[in-house]
């Protein structure tokens, strides 16, 4: 609006007078266009403009102005100045206020009337031209009726002629909701106080409701008190506001609600904004990266010279995309993909997004697969060699018993095709329950512990040794809630390799189990004084298809089922062995209402034999 003003061919000027002094407090910037005389200058020094008045018009105007004590409603001057070696006519017109204090404010407007060669009532017309050519609507009106319209006033209010404004209500241009409002403007301009510009709505004729800016202002307008309105359309002003408003928030809402990390680098590659998932991603607050170097953060030591080199690829306008590794604030590694965009106006960056996804889980689970891949080519070979294995005894007792002349007894041919075709099924059996493990959704229900160990044992009582196997087992502690059929597997697998690895040669052999549960976990140590394991071969122990002995034939998996039953579950396992004396497992398994809770379970310090 101060264009609008800048381009008003007049000088609106405040003056004070105070117990302090007296001068100009604001004169318009076209003053020095008008009065030859520059604004600031005129308000650092008030007598300026008493230099460029006539000699004998001066005394009136300085008394006008400086007379404290005649306080007018309204009150003009006319008088000449000298601007340019050329003579002006000029018209002061002015109202008075008190504010606060007893400051006394002058309020008014300075317009030419004529050159000094031009008749006095030329003015009017030469005015009105000069209207005529501003870009904004210009309105006088006096009493509520409009005296004077410019065209782009009639343009703005959708008249269909120039001049349809010309005796209307200016009241009635104004939309409802302002009029109460534009109604005390009017009066506060009509009694000489200022008032501040605003935004309001007007109704052109059409009935359309257009927004605009104005500004209103005392003027004497043909020698008659008025008030000039000087207004502008800005109804797309306003449209673009509201749809930038809409955009902003639309992106805004976006860029905080993506379920990715995105960072907005300015454009001298620190940091203006990150959004929530960038904060929990990497556990930094906006307010702790605003204006820092990002790499400083969260790029590795060892990944500095990668941050540098994506920062200018970027910066050189080109969209980066790569699977890298990045530094949580807790020194954690996460896996990403990191994709650069380079923001450009006019052939220049002026910003970077960097978009990161989190591919830790991803990548977890291919090192899994890998993991899986490498057990099914094993388990396929091993499988393959341990079914024929044994059927290809039994074909050969069979091709045996064909032959003519073989007089061996058929029945040691039967004990040995019985034993085959036994370690064949318990091979099956494990194999079946390694394959159950893996795919069995957990169910959930209280375990008795005590009737599950007593139940193995019998189950397996038929195994050779197990009748004279001392049984120790001790459970204490509050009920206990799990998945039954691991649980079951866990023992059964614990119980048969104790058995299995017995010292034939030892006066007794024994099984501890000995169980404590509380509301967090059941904690389990399983001891045998079997034969032991190899220093060497305890860390292959719970690989699958693993023999750390040669005195069974056992088929290598059960503490492989043993290890992932234990994981199923959210515990663990540790082992420790002294080979000739014996082994020892201790299990963690979460005591389960609804949900695994692994975060409380802690082993002891201590895991040796």
């Amino acid at each position: 609006m101060q264009d609008v003003v800048r381009h008003i061919p007049a000088v609106i000027y405040e003056y004070a007078i105070s117990p302090d002094g007296e001068g100009f407090t604001f004169v318009s910037e076209n003053s020095d266009s008008i009065l030859g005389l520059n604004a600031a200058a005129l308000m650092r020094d008030y007598t300026l403009l008493y230099s460029i008045v006539i000699k004998e018009d001066i005394s009136a105007l300085r008394g006008m102005m400086s007379d404290k004590d005649k306080i007018r409603t309204n009150w003009s001057w006319k008088g000449r100045i000298m601007v340019e070696q050329a003579i002006k006519w000029v018209w002061l017109t002015s109202k008075d206020e008190v504010v606060e204090n007893g400051v006394l404010l002058r309020r008014g407007i300075i317009q030419c009337l004529h050159v000094e060669d031009r008749p006095t009532n030329e003015y009017s017309g030469d005015y009105e031209n000069l209207l005529d050519k501003l870009p904004i609507g210009v309105v006088i009106h006096s009493q509520g009726k409009v005296l004077f319209a410019n065209p782009h006033a009639h343009c703005i209010l959708g008249a269909r002629e120039t001049g349809d404004l010309i005796g209307a209500n200016a009241l009635d241009f104004v939309h409802p909701e302002h009029r109460k409002d534009i109604e005390e403007r009017i009066q506060d301009v009509a009694e000489g106080r200022s008032v501040p510009m605003v935004e309001e709505k007007f109704i052109r004729f059409d009935g359309e409701i257009v927004d605009v800016e104005t500004m209103a202002f005392p003027f004497v307008f043909r020698e008659k008190p008025s008030i000039q309105v000087i207004f502008r359309d800005v109804t797309e002003k306003k449209k673009t506001e509201v749809q930038n408003k809409k955009n902003e928030t639309l992106f805004t809402q976006l860029f905080q609600n993506l379920p990715m990390g995105v960072v907005r680098l300015d454009e001298t590659g620190r940091v203006f904004q990150v959004n929530k998932s960038f904060q929990e991603m990497f556990g930094y607050e906006k307010d702790e990266l605003r204006g820092k170097n990002l790499n400083d953060f969260i790029v590795p030591d060892e990944l500095r010279n990668e941050g540098i080199d994506l920062n200018n690829l970027i910066a050189s306008n080109q969209v980066v995309s790569i699977e890298s590794i990045r530094k949580h604030r807790s020194g954690k590694l996460v896996n990403v993909i990191l994709c650069g965009v380079p923001v450009m106006l006019d052939n220049q960056a002026i910003g970077i997004y960097g978009v990161y996804v989190d591919i830790s889980d991803r990548k977890k689970i291919e090192e899994e697969l890998k993991i899986r891949n490498t057990e099914l080519d094993n388990f396929v070979y091993k499988v393959s060699h341990d079914l024929r294995a044994p059927l290809s005894s039994v074909l050969g007792l069979v091709n045996l018993s064909k032959l003519q002349g073989n007089t061996d007894n058929p029945l040691e041919y039967m004990g040995v095709i019985g034993e085959k075709i036994e370690a064949l099924d318990h091979f099956i059996g494990d194999v079946l329950s390694h394959s159950k493990n893996l795919k069995m959704e957990i169910s959930i229900g209280k375990v008795d512990l005590r009737k599950i160990i007593e139940q193995t044992f019998t189950d397996l009582s038929y195994l050779e040794g197990a009748q004279n196997m001392e049984q120790n087992v001790k459970i204490e502690g509050i009920d206990f809630y799990s998945d039954q059929w691991r649980v079951s597997e866990i023992f059964r697998n614990l119980i048969s390799n104790a058995i299995k690895y017995r010292q034939p040669a030892a006066k007794h052999s024994e099984i501890s189990i000995t169980v404590n549960i509380d509301h967090l976990r059941a904690d389990i140590i399983f001891a045998d004084n079997g034969i032991g394991i190899k220093e060497t071969s305890l860390k292959r122990i719970f690989e699958m298809f693993y023999r750390a002995t040669q005195q069974s034939d056992g088929s290598g998996i059960g503490l492989y089922i043993v290890k992932n039953a234990v994981e199923k579950l959210g515990g663990q396992i540790n082992v420790a062995s002294h080979l000739g004396e014996g082994t020892r497992f201790h299990i963690l398994l979460p005591n389960i209402n609804s949900i695994i809770k692994t975060s409380h379970l802690e082993p002891n310090d201590d895991e040796d034999y």
